[in-house]
């Protein structure tokens, strides 16, 4: 634990938490510290600056904390609890305690492991029923959802969050997860893709252009006694206000990962048929290429953080190559 802040090794290791907590873990992403305290999570935010988002400063990790909190009730209200902080007094650290505030996170009731979307999928207890419910949740928050900044759905717009995945993974060409045959077919597909200027243009003229949620897959969903979909984008609207299309392709992907193509197929088809949007067919490939190049991405960010241990690194690794296959499987699929 000798790499990780003292916060987060005070947490571990004092079980300061005002209820049980007898197996504290902790979990990474390339932004967050994740801490599983009993029937709670207690997340915290790396002091990272991505380009896409800087979690650089105190006063920028509390702002994205109660961006996280207001954003996320929207779909999810009942498991996100509020605002915590570590403070110091003294040489002593404390959880919601006395003393200066020297960071901030976000405090969230636990959802049960075994309902987790992925499990689930692993499990091989993924229904039609169970999509059939996100979608009847989905469909009509996308309707409720804000639509003025319908500028977010130009190709420029679009072409900014896509074409930056290949800026910040050309380092990582030839590192066992991703070539330059893959990098090269896939950045010129999604070039030329972005050409055809007529297609976003219909896009926004009819209004498809959303404060959506922005990472809608399942590690962000739990099926427990209802669904519970969490975890959106809060640090950048411009990952958020999105097309519908981008949005829904991201789940399609996702199942479409695990080899779950004919589920993949159903959850678009019965969205399509829920919500009335023929035209996300046109776009569903385009984000599903996106998506997938920026799961590959994440995963490479995470394999060479420092803090990361040898084992979450491959695993990281193996995880991003499977991901650049199948953004190159969506570039050439036709």
């Amino acid at each position: 634990m000798s790499n990780l802040p003292e916060y987060i090794r005070f947490l571990m290791e004092d079980n300061p938490f005002p209820h049980p907590a007898a197996d504290v873990k902790l979990v990474q992403t390339h932004i967050s510290y994740v801490v599983l305290a009993g029937d709670f999570v207690y997340k915290f935010k790396k002091p990272v600056d991505f380009g896409f988002l800087n979690f650089t400063t105190l006063e920028k990790r509390k702002y994205y904390c109660e961006q996280e909190l207001v954003l996320n009730r929207r779909l999810c209200p009942s498991i996100y609890e509020g605002l915590v902080t570590i403070n110091q007094d003294g040489d002593a650290l404390s959880l919601n305690g006395s003393g200066d505030a020297i960071e901030y996170g976000i405090k969230m009731v636990r959802m049960p492991e075994e309902r987790m979307m992925a499990n689930v999928i692993k499990a091989g207890q993924l229904t039609e029923k169970m999509l059939d419910d996100i979608v009847d949740i989905l469909a009509p928050f996308y309707e409720k959802a804000d639509k003025a900044a319908q500028e977010f759905g130009t190709p420029e717009s679009v072409g900014v969050n896509v074409l930056e995945n290949f800026d910040q993974t050309r380092d990582f060409i030839g590192s066992n997860a991703l070539s330059q045959e893959q990098f090269d077919t896939i950045s010129r597909y999604s070039r030329d893709f972005l050409a055809q200027s007529e297609m976003f243009a219909r896009r926004i003229n009819d209004g498809k252009i959303r404060d959506c949620h922005g990472d809608l897959y399942s590690a962000n969903i739990c099926l427990a006694d209802q669904v519970y979909i969490y975890d959106c984008i809060e640090f950048n609207e411009r990952f958020r206000y999105t097309d519908v299309a981008a949005d829904v392709a991201f789940m399609a992907m996702d199942l479409d990962f695990w080899h779950l193509e004919d589920l993949s197929r159903r959850f678009i088809d019965r969205f399509v048929e829920v919500s009335g949007d023929e035209g996300l067919r046109d776009m569903l490939d385009f984000y599903k290429c996106y998506r997938a190049y920026v799961r590959g991405k994440i995963g490479l960010f995470t394999a060479h953080a420092p803090e990361v241990d040898e084992a979450a690194r491959q695993q990281a690794l193996d995880q991003a190559g499977k991901y650049f296959d199948l953004a190159l499987k969506y570039a050439t699929a036709s």
